[in-house]
């Protein structure tokens, strides 16, 4: 048996078809409803009728300096009400908004403006300058008194908005994505969320991640529910109690977050029905805590930048523990080896049909980057997973950070599951290091709450690990590096390792 899941094809989006239309479409009916609930000192609220009156009012702001369908702008505002305003304003009459960190350096963002050519920046106050006109905050605010803006509606298939990953390169990577890519979100409301009107969701990520705006923002607005924005500032051990005043039904995170938060003292959650884990592995221990600390199921899932989420575990279909999930209903997903999809139960690249709505369109004017990801007509994601019998997919990490054992392909998933279920151990990484000319080893990195004894670690892995699976080189740190997402950066930690050990 193939590992190969073929749905009934979703309906595409209908035409004409403008994003922003579609997430606020429910407005007019639910006019004073909360959208969105800053929580925080300033505890701002935005019903549905002022963030549609808001975006609108904010999109003649966009025209009135001049913009024009087509035009790039960059978003560096942070997790404040002005940035899903200016974000949906821009798409809302074809203007292409470029999310990004906060924390990019000013030779970060030059690379970046180069790429994009953008005409405007909007952002945050005290952030490095550029050398292109630039609005604040409080000047978005202001256009909320002008009159409002119409929705350009036009083909789905044209480009809505930019998002970057630095993809398996380490350089930065443009991604454009259609407005349709929001009308595929609607697979995830049952293949993951259970989403519903009456829910209050909580995300605790930066906005410039799809995963934040996705799960945090826009998909609440499309189907009518509230979005909770913890105020920028929020640390991980306050937001179990924001999650508890804010009578929040579901909670969004990635699981380094979700770890720092679990560490603190988590109040009783009456009105929690579960929590979603997305943008990296969760840990077999930390799924335990969370269901001892809130007493409620944690549904993980798996997805992209390039094409969001589309391989989930749910509350109408819990997938196995070890396992990402199952592919969602109205995906084509395979896990391919070059002759195209491998047996159930044997490694595979983990790739989306390309008819999928919500993969992107391409990489910004880089056409050969983009060709090089397909494989006829399955994108390849570059990450690596093992379907089994039943459909689940187990996520063993990026192609990239495989590592090789005697000839033998080691995921480093496998090796940091091992390190992590040691109850002294709140963090782990594994990855392949060169300790001299020509010979590599599986090397085995950890955060620790007290000195582990080389030999007891190893006791310890020998019962949970295959002899070729066994770290060589055990290194006990006190931060593992993560990027502005919070995702593992093994590549980062294999080359301090070797430049530290003169081995670069």
């Amino acid at each position: 048996m193939l590992s190969l899941v073929q749905s009934d094809r979703f309906p595409p989006a209908p035409a004409p078809f403008n994003m922003a239309a579609y997430v606020l479409a429910h407005a007019d009916r639910l006019g004073d409803k909360p959208a969105l609930e800053v929580l925080g000192d300033s505890g701002e609220v935005f019903s549905y009728g002022a963030l549609k009156a808001a975006v609108l009012s904010t999109a003649t702001g966009l025209w009135e300096k001049g913009l024009a369908p087509g035009d790039r702008i960059l978003l560096r505002l942070g997790n404040t009400a002005e940035f899903p305003i200016a974000y949906l304003a821009a798409i809302a009459v074809g203007i292409i908004p470029v999310p990004l960190s906060l924390q990019l350096t000013k030779p970060e963002l030059e690379v970046i403006t180069d790429l994009v050519q953008p005409v405007l920046s909007l952002q945050a106050n005290g952030l490095p300058k550029l050398d292109l006109p630039q609005l604040s905050p409080s000047d978005i605010r202001a256009f909320q008194d002008l009159p409002p803006a119409h929705f350009d509606l036009a083909d789905p298939n044209r480009p809505a908005y930019i998002i970057f990953t630095s993809g398996t390169s380490g350089r930065p990577r443009a991604v454009v994505h259609a407005h349709r890519a929001i009308w595929a979100r609607r697979m995830m409301w049952d293949g993951w969320y259970s989403l519903r009107e009456d829910d209050r969701l909580m995300h605790a990520g930066a906005f410039n991640w799809t995963y934040t705006l996705g799960t945090g923002l826009m998909d609440p607005w499309s189907i009518g529910a509230t979005a909770l924005i913890p105020a920028e500032g929020t640390t991980p051990d306050q937001l179990g109690p924001l999650l508890a005043q804010s009578d929040a039904t579901l909670f969004a995170a990635a699981p380094g977050v979700l770890r720092r938060m679990l560490r603190a003292d988590v109040p009783a959650l009456p009105a929690l029905r579960h929590g979603l884990s997305a943008g990296e592995k969760l840990s077999v221990a930390d799924r335990q805590t969370w269901v001892e600390k809130t007493g409620t199921e944690i549904y993980e899932a798996f997805g992209m930048s390039e094409c969001s989420t589309f391989i989930s575990s749910a509350p109408t279909r819990q997938a196995p523990v070890q396992s990402a999930g199952y592919v969602q209903a109205g995906r084509n997903v395979a896990l391919v080896d070059d002759h195209g999809p491998v047996p159930r139960g044997t490694l595979g690249a983990i790739a989306v049909h390309r008819d999928d709505p919500g993969l992107m369109l391409g990489y910004l004017d880089a056409p050969d980057d983009t060709a090089r990801c397909y494989q006829g007509d399955w994108f390849v994601t570059g990450d690596i997973g093992v379907m089994n019998m039943d459909g689940a997919i187990s996520y063993h990490g990026r192609a990239d950070d495989m590592m090789n054992a005697g000839g033998i392909r080691v995921s480093p998933v496998e090796v940091e599951t091992a390190l992590a279920a040691h109850p002294l151990i709140s963090e782990a990484a594994a990855c392949s290091v060169q300790v001299r000319t020509g010979v590599r080893v599986i090397a085995g990195f950890y955060v620790a709450q007290d000195v582990i004894e080389e030999d007891e670690l190893h006791r310890f892995l020998e019962v949970r690990l295959a002899a070729y699976k066994m770290p060589r080189l055990l290194v006990a740190c006190d931060t593992l590096p993560r990027g502005a997402n919070n995702k593992l950066l093994r590549a980062r930690l294999r080359d301090t390792w070797e430049t530290s050990h003169g081995q670069a």
